[in-house]
């Protein structure tokens, strides 16, 4: 029990890192392929290689409208929107604010399905919205209002698909849905890049093909997998506060290779942002030491969707893998 408990933190963590490089390198890919493109060609990638693995029933058990529909508004238009906004301001900036969607989780959650996080989650949660408008009330070169403010929409998007996400999963093999997922986002991001964006051009270099494929096979499928593998060993709760590495490595991505200014509003908005998404999470470990024999939470059910009040976007606890994000 003790070496599966360790397989499963270390596959949680290799997760967490995979996802944080997610946004470097789309800006990268940005550079060869349109938001749409590089959409389409992330998401495409990664289908054929689940549609491919998955087991034929598993896959006609998951392949149903409902799924198709939340990868391509899910998964596709959130991406869209997030490629958009990266294509227009700072890596740091992007990074960061995809950290907010823990804090719009948690707010959809208690509008939409009535669940209740402790107060000190709470107060993470104001925490990090206060390191949201302190990163985007910057002028940061590289970063943009605009470029902020679809990365934000996305984030919102990614949210509401998060907590809708649950009733998806039920009697249903994670990688499947995501397999089923991955297709919806590549068969919307695919003409829309065609009408809107033309045909992409004969990349310049190997760096920005380089990119996408890192992007599709760490960005994408390793994360996704990892994340399966180490939630089903340990409870959402626990897995969910992994995701919490994706922003602080994005971040510090773009000071380091990105060149990204980090002056004291930008340290300051980010220390606010990961120290409310870390103070946010205490309530969940905790209780997950108390409850250490207790039964995992059924997805759909309020501690199931209070458990996602830890999870990321694009992360993850939306996506299929991630919540079996």
């Amino acid at each position: 029990m003790k070496t599966n408990r360790t397989r499963a933190v270390a596959a949680l963590v290799v997760a967490g890192l995979a996802w944080g490089g997610s946004v470097p390198l789309s800006k990268v890919g940005l550079d060869w392929l349109a938001p749409g493109w590089l959409t389409a060609a992330r998401f495409g990638l990664a289908a054929v290689v689940l549609l491919v693995a998955v087991p034929r029933p598993a896959l006609r058990a998951a392949f149903t409208g409902r799924v198709l529909a939340s990868g391509a508004f899910g998964y596709g238009g959130c991406v869209l929107l997030q490629n958009a906004g990266i294509a227009r301001t700072s890596v740091t900036h992007a990074a960061l604010l995809i950290g907010a969607v823990p804090v719009l989780v948690a707010i959809i959650a208690a509008l939409w399905q009535h669940a209740v996080a402790r107060p000190v989650a709470w107060a993470g949660f104001a925490l990090s919205l206060a390191g949201v408008a302190a990163v985007t009330g910057g002028h940061a070169a590289g970063a943009t209002r605009a470029g902020d403010a679809l990365v934000l929409a996305s984030a919102l998007l990614s949210a509401a698909v998060t907590v809708a996400q649950g009733r998806l999963l039920a009697n249903r093999d994670p990688v499947a849905v995501t397999a089923v997922q991955f297709t919806g986002a590549a068969l919307v991001a695919l003409p829309f890049a065609v009408t809107t964006e033309g045909m992409p051009a004969v990349p310049s270099g190997g760096g920005a093909v380089l990119a996408v494929i890192a992007l599709t096979a760490i960005g994408t499928l390793l994360p996704f997998t990892m994340f399966a593998y180490g939630q089903r060993r340990v409870s959402a709760e626990v897995a969910g506060a992994f995701l919490n590495l994706e922003p602080l490595v994005g971040a510090v991505a773009g000071i380091v290779a990105f060149g990204d200014p980090a002056g004291p509003r930008q340290l300051a908005g980010g220390a606010a942002i990961v120290a409310g998404i870390a103070l946010s999470s205490l309530p969940l470990l905790r209780g997950h030491r108390r409850q250490r024999g207790a039964q995992m939470p059924r997805w759909g059910s309020r501690s199931a969707i209070e458990s996602s009040t830890s999870g990321s976007p694009g992360s993850p606890v939306m996506a299929g893998t991630a919540a079996s994000s």
